[in-house]
C-alpha cells in the first residue's frame, strides 16, 4: 500500500484570502488519493482567514498552523521540516485543486524517476470563480514538456507549468536545501535549483487546478517581482547568457514599473546599461517622460 500510494504532504500558505481559502482547503479534501497529509498555515492573516480555517480543521482535522506574518519561503521552509510526505504539493490558499489531481500525478512520477517536479495545465478564474476569456488561458492547453535548465533559464517558447499544478519529490527539494527566504517568490528560485541539479520539471497535458486572478495576486507588484528574479537569476552571473538575460528582465519590468512605480522604474533604469536599450527601453522612458514631467 505505502509503495503504491506514498504519502503526499500537500502545504497551503494563507495570507488575507478568507473569502477563498475554504474552497481551497475542500477542493485538496476532495482528492481521491488514499494517502494525503495536509499542512495549513495562517501567516498572519488580518481577515477573518484563521477562523475559517480553524472551523474546518475542527471538522477535519488537519494540521493547522497559526502565525505572526514569516512570508511566503520561509513559511514553505517551516512546513517542510514538519512533513511526513515523499512527495510534495505547495497550494495557493486561493486557487482550487481539479479531482484526479494527486492520483495522476502521483503514477506519472513513479514512471519517471529522473522528474524532479511534475505540473500539468491551469485554467485562469476571476474573484468570483468564472473563467477568464480563452484568450487568456495560455496554461490551460498545452502538450506534454519535458524541460532542463537551459529551458526555464534561456526563455524559450516552451511555458513552466505554474506552481500551482506543481507535485515535488522531497528528496529533490532537501538535494537543492529548499527555499531561499531572503527571495519572496518562490517559484522561478526553485525550479531553477531542481533543474540545476539535473532534474526535469515535466508537464501533463491534463487540467489540474484552477488559478485565482485577482488584485493582490502578485505579479500585480512589479517591485517584488523584478527583485525576486533578479536575485534569483544573480546566482548563475556565470552563465554565459547571464548578461543578455538580466538586460531583458530589466527592460521588462523597467516598462511594467512606469505606470505603478516612478521611484522604482528609476532605479532599474539607472542598472541598464545604454548598449541593452532597446525598443521597449524606450518606449519605458517616453512613458515616464510623459508621466513625470507633461501630467505635472
Amino acid at each position: 500500500m505505502t509503495e503504491e500510494h506514498p504519502l503526499v504532504t500537500v502545504i497551503i500558505s494563507c495570507y488575507n484570502h478568507a473569502p477563498y481559502v475554504g474552497e481551497a482547503i475542500e477542493s485538496v479534501l476532495a482528492q481521491d488519493y488514499p494517502r494525503l497529509e495536509l499542512l495549513v498555515i495562517d501567516d498572519g492573516s488580518s481577515d477573518d482567514s484563521v477562523a475559517r480555517i480553524r472551523r474546518l480543521a475542527d471538522v477535519h482535522g488537519f494540521d493547522f498552523h497559526a502565525q505572526t506574518n514569516q512570508g511566503l519561503t520561509k513559511t514553505y521552509n517551516d512546513a517542510l521540516a514538519r512533513a511526513h510526505g515523499s512527495l510534495i504539493v505547495f497550494f495557493g490558499s486561493d486557487d482550487v485543486m481539479l479531482p484526479g489531481r494527486i492520483t495522476a500525478q502521483v503514477a506519472y512520477l513513479a514512471e519517471h524517476p529522473g522528474t524532479g517536479i511534475v505540473g500539468g495545465n491551469s485554467e485562469f478564474i476571476d474573484s468570483n470563480g468564472d473563467p477568464l476569456p480563452d484568450a487568456s488561458q495560455n496554461q490551460r492547453n498545452v502538450g506534454a514538456q519535458c524541460l532542463r535548465f537551459d529551458d526555464i533559464f534561456v526563455p524559450r517558447k516552451s511555458l513552466v507549468p505554474q506552481i500551482v499544478t506543481q507535485m515535488f519529490r522531497k528528496n529533490a527539494l532537501d538535494e537543492v536545501g529548499g527555499f531561499n527566504p531572503d527571495i519572496r517568490l518562490e517559484d522561478l528560485y526553485i525550479q531553477l535549483k531542481i533543474t540545476r541539479a539535473g532534474y526535469t520539471i515535466d508537464r501533463m497535458p491534463k487540467l489540474l487546478a484552477r488559478y485565482r486572478m485577482h488584485p493582490t495576486n502578485t505579479y500585480k507588484n512589479p517591485r517584488l517581482m523584478a527583485e525576486s528574479f533578479l536575485a534569483t537569476y544573480a546566482d548563475y552571473a556565470a552563465h554565459p547568457a547571464y548578461g543578455q538575460i538580466r538586460a531583458r528582465l530589466v527592460n521588462s519590468w523597467f516598462l511594467k514599473a512606469v505606470d505603478r512605480d516612478s521611484a522604482f522604474a528609476r532605479q532599474l533604469l539607472a542598472q541598464l546599461p545604454i548598449r541593452h536599450w532597446n525598443f521597449k527601453t524606450l518606449r519605458g522612458v517616453l512613458r515616464y517622460v510623459y508621466k513625470t514631467v507633461f501630467r505635472k
